[in-house]
């Protein structure tokens, strides 16, 4: 199977490349991008650990699969004495204190971060505009947006600067960047990865994923990540998912789609085409394909807005400059309070605030924010439905084209709108991939919960048949 870390691995152990040079290599092309994909260089560090790695080469000792590989990090993950700051003017200075658990894991196999990567601030947006740091611009044509909210981590792997990056989805933000990208992009079942150091955005949606350029490589990622950890309770002990396992692609015998996804008037007419081209080449391979019913994308995204609003207003509360962040004093406690909430949150994460306040304010609560959570009900039950007669759901990334930079800043629905193929899948807690075929933005493909192998091996179909 295609991998760049097998590739890379085999490089090192042949002594044909020393881990310091490609360390080095990648940072000078993350020093010279023009994406606006880097926050920040962890070049120090990494060429510390570039020189352990190339030590124990030498000495002819043992090094593990992920052992000298190069990654990034979306902004939003803690690592211990760096800048994590969320890409937002608040946490422009704020420094970890401790390392997320997932993030960990990937360091403990000897793995070496070398960028903190632009995202929408806190993870509010779907284009990576609403950054400190500038646009991120897109792979594949630099007038375009890069997508959000992991578009630099995104851009980097799409770019080669990075061999895989983390990023964090809570309702597409690994996958619709992905997809605008070109590369593969996973939000594994709710619990697989421990959240632990991820900074929260909506805690019942956010997801720690994986973005690279293949199937295996997501694989080798996703299994060094996965487990139970004791300082998140919704983690869960998963099994390790196998490379022969992922090949064996004659399990999978029906696939479904949503008719509304596809008929809805607001998707680009060339990415439908080329979706049901996509389905005529997978009947093609003797699949039965089932056209399914579903919520309309409005309802959804209605649903997934109102819930993530409420969880990111709670969230974020504890952000007034006191005990973290920049503070900008006043004449007394509650107004340096407002006046740094004010001053220092963007526009469009104010505006999450304070719809997330509304929702969940006395009198609106009952009416909104609980019809949300029986809406998120429905949801779920659907798709267990669903799973009952179809393996895999397949849908597009997007319902459109990725827009020109400034686009989305006028216009915040239309941007919320760029959501609604694949918030539904976060609201069932579900394991999904972008993979880079079928269409401009990819497809997205999708299993029942706890089944990401699933996902993984029908990725692996689809590249020797669309």
């Amino acid at each position: 199977m295609d991998s760049q870390i097998r590739k890379i691995h085999q490089q090192l152990v042949s002594k044909q490349i020393s881990c310091v040079d490609l360390i080095q290599e990648k940072l000078n092309l993350l020093k010279k991008n023009s994406y606006n994909s880097v926050n920040s260089l962890l070049d120090n560090t990494a060429l510390e650990a570039a020189i352990k790695v190339d030590t124990k080469i030498a000495n002819n000792e043992t090094i593990g699969l992920l052992e000298g590989i190069p990654f990034g990090i979306k902004d939003v993950y803690m690592v211990q004495g760096t800048y994590t700051t969320a890409s937002s003017d608040l946490l422009k200075n704020y420094k970890s204190a401790y390392t997320a658990t997932a993030i960990q894991k990937l360091l403990d196999a000897g793995a070496i971060p070398i960028v903190k990567e632009n995202c929408d601030s806190f993870g509010h947006g779907s284009s990576s505009e609403n950054t400190i740091f500038g646009a991120v611009k897109n792979a594949n044509n630099p007038n375009l947006v890069g997508g959000g909210s992991s578009g630099g981590s995104a851009v980097n792997v799409a770019k080669d600067y990075t061999v895989f990056s983390i990023g964090g989805d809570t309702g597409g933000s690994v996958r619709q960047p992905a997809g605008y990208n070109s590369v593969y992009g996973l939000k594994p079942t709710y619990g697989r990865i421990s959240r632990y150091g991820l900074m929260a955005y909506a805690s019942s949606t956010d997801c720690v994923g994986p973005i690279a350029k293949s199937v295996e490589d997501i694989r080798i990622v996703l299994n060094v990540m996965s487990g139970k950890d004791i300082k998140d309770q919704t983690t869960y002990a998963s099994s390790e998912i196998s490379e022969e396992n992922i090949l064996n692609t004659n399990t999978i015998k029906t696939v479904g789609y949503f008719k509304n996804f596809i008929e809805s008037d607001a998707i680009n007419t060339q990415i439908k085409s080329d979706f049901l081209a996509a389905i005529e080449k997978i009947k093609a391979k003797c699949i039965e394909v089932k056209v399914l019913d579903f919520f309309e994308s409005d309802t959804l995204v209605s649903t997934y807005y109102t819930l993530a609003m409420a969880e990111t207003a709670s969230n974020l509360s504890r952000l007034d400059g006191s005990n973290y962040g920049d503070r900008v004093d006043n004449k007394n406690l509650k107004e340096s309070y407002a006046i740094t909430r004010s001053e220092k949150f963007s526009e469009e994460t104010k505006r999450r605030i304070v719809g997330g306040n509304q929702v969940l304010s006395q009198g609106f609560s009952d009416e909104i924010y609980l019809k949300g959570l029986a809406l998120r009900d429905s949801i779920s039950e659907n798709f267990e439905k669903d799973f009952e007669e179809v393996d895999i759901i397949i849908s597009p990334v997007t319902p459109n084209t990725p827009p020109k930079i400034g686009d989305s800043l006028k216009d915040p629905l239309a941007m919320y709108l760029s959501d609604a193929y694949t918030v539904g899948f976060s609201l069932g807690q579900l394991p999904t991939l972008t993979v880079p075929q079928g269409t401009k933005t990819g497809l997205q493909i999708t299993a029942a919960k706890n089944n990401d192998e699933l996902v993984l091996k029908f990725a692996n179909f689809l590249k020797d048949t669309i």
